[in-house]
């Protein structure tokens, strides 16, 4: 794999792994048992920490990414190993 197409891929998968992450850990108003400002979210958060979701973010694009890097190099699961339609006629 090229360095180019790291640069490309990686930043997919931190993208993805934020979204992941974000739900985890996230504590409400109500859950923590302080009152809500009127017209407050439901959903929001108590205290938002973007240090804290970053970290785990890029630990877990890292461990996603290098799974991908090492599957790319060893060819564990290729696209014959995923073809759920089967041969497809006059192929």
């Amino acid at each position: 794999m090229q360095w180019t197409s790291i640069i490309v891929i990686y930043p997919l998968f931190w993208v993805m792994s934020a979204f992941f992450v974000l739900p985890f850990g996230v504590r409400t108003h109500d859950e923590a048992g302080i009152a809500k400002i009127p017209g407050q979210a439901d959903s929001a958060p108590v205290r938002f920490e973007p240090r804290k979701i970053v970290r785990r973010t890029t630990v877990v694009s890292l461990i996603l990414f290098g799974l991908y890097y090492a599957n790319y190099v060893n060819g564990w699961i290729t696209t014959d190993d995923i073809n759920i339609v089967g041969k497809l006629a006059g192929v």
